[in-house]
């Protein structure tokens, strides 16, 4: 991949901040469903679903490539902002090592749980963002192609390894779900953690995008021109790819009843951990979406802009939102919300009632109400970080 000659570098690009902050409101989506819809089971389970279910759980499988290789990107772009090469890669890995303590502490007790018992702890999106920007922080001292190369054969060889069992590892099989495998070990007796998203594919992802970097610096026209192509191209690679089961997925898709039933299954691919298909499948029209989005800012489109300006701080404030609208609205209906008190996924938590949830017409309502109360504080905050240039504004 050659770069086009560089224009003069601008200090934001529109069309990242609008598809992180459209990221940002499928993510909102996904998780109002988590935790309002009355389906209580996996909305990809063809067996179960519904098209408009499935494809409501579907659309939400851009967020976390797409927000991740945006990263890369942001962080190759800071670096030609400030030129401080030392500066940058410490501030990596200290922003890093902030996700990681904010999701096994805030995002755990105050957004998921609603608890203080740490006797079952998730890797989420969070911890595979950190983890990705630590192994990054060293690396930015090479060239973006190098990065780029090495980024992309993570995301395509990493299914090359799926015939590796944690257990076959024997002591080291945490470090292996942590980093491949995904799952579930023991830290101590009676303490668990979840790798719900392993390491390799997502650093693989984030050095993609710092690779990426320098086609940003292109002036609108030829980043659109770029982005479109190599968003066709992987487009058609997960079409190909898929259509014959050849290779990147564990689960291969089979003829269903109907045509929307057969797409379904088709564009079932495997998130945990990330196959190279399901990639394919999110990050190609990632790209397309970049290039629809690099244009001049319609004022419609301003509040998602700013979501976009502030994601952590989007996300920080979105759970304990959303799953505060749920307590509460379980308390008006049912007197009691114990079930709202531990993880939402495990099936040791206290059973719901056979009536517990809503219409999907609901979700995307209360996802309309959760979304709309956040941009004021997002706009405020937005405006903090434009006026205030301080370390830790920048960590968050």
């Amino acid at each position: 991949m050659t770069a086009p000659s560089p224009a003069p570098f601008d200090r934001r690009i529109v069309a990242i901040d609008l598809a992180r902050g459209l990221v940002m409101i499928l993510m909102a989506l996904d998780h109002t469903r988590d935790y309002l819809s009355q389906a209580d089971f996996d909305p990809l389970d063809l067996a179960r679903t519904t098209p408009i279910l499935f494809f409501t759980r579907w659309i939400t499988h851009f967020c976390a490539p797409l927000f991740i290789f945006l990263s890369g990107v942001s962080a190759y772009l800071s670096l030609q902002r400030t030129g401080d090469l030392q500066g940058q890669a410490r501030l990596l890995w200290q922003r890093g090592l902030l996700l990681i303590v904010l999701e096994l502490t805030w995002v755990h007790a105050a957004g998921w749980t609603f608890s203080l018992d740490w006797h079952r702890t998730f890797g989420g999106v969070l911890w595979a963002i950190g983890w990705s920007m630590i192994a990054l922080s060293p690396l930015i001292r090479l060239r973006p192609a190098t990065l780029l190369g090495a980024g992309v054969l993570m995301i395509t060889t990493h299914n090359l390894l799926d015939y590796i069992q944690p257990e076959s590892l024997g002591s080291l099989d945490w470090l292996w779900r942590i980093l491949h495998a995904g799952g579930s070990f023991d830290v101590r007796p009676g303490v668990r953690f979840v790798a719900l998203y392993p390491l390799i594919p997502w650093i693989g992802v984030m050095m993609a995008g710092f690779g990426c970097g320098p086609l940003f610096l292109s002036d609108a026209p030829a980043r659109r021109q770029w982005l479109t192509r190599w968003g066709w191209g992987l487009t058609l690679a997960f079409v190909w790819l898929r259509a014959g089961n050849l290779y990147g997925d564990a689960t291969a898709w089979t003829a269903q009843e109907g045509d929307l039933a057969t797409l379904m299954a088709f564009l079932r691919c495997t998130k945990y951990p990330p196959s190279l298909l399901y990639l394919l499948m999110t990050l190609g029209p990632g790209l397309l979406l970049l290039a629809a989005l690099d244009r001049p800012l319609p004022r419609w489109l301003l509040p998602v802009n700013v979501f976009g300006q502030v994601p952590l701080f989007f996300y920080l404030l979105h759970l304990p939102l959303i799953h505060g609208l749920a307590a509460l609205i379980d308390l008006g209906r049912y007197g009691q919300a114990a079930w709202q008190f531990g993880w939402p996924f495990v099936a040791e938590r206290v059973p719901k009632p056979p009536d517990h949830g809503f219409g999907l017409l609901i979700v995307y309502l209360a996802t309309a109400v959760i979304v709309l109360s956040l941009y004021p504080l997002c706009r405020w905050y937005a405006g903090i970080r434009r006026t205030h240039a301080g370390a830790w504004i920048r960590l968050l």
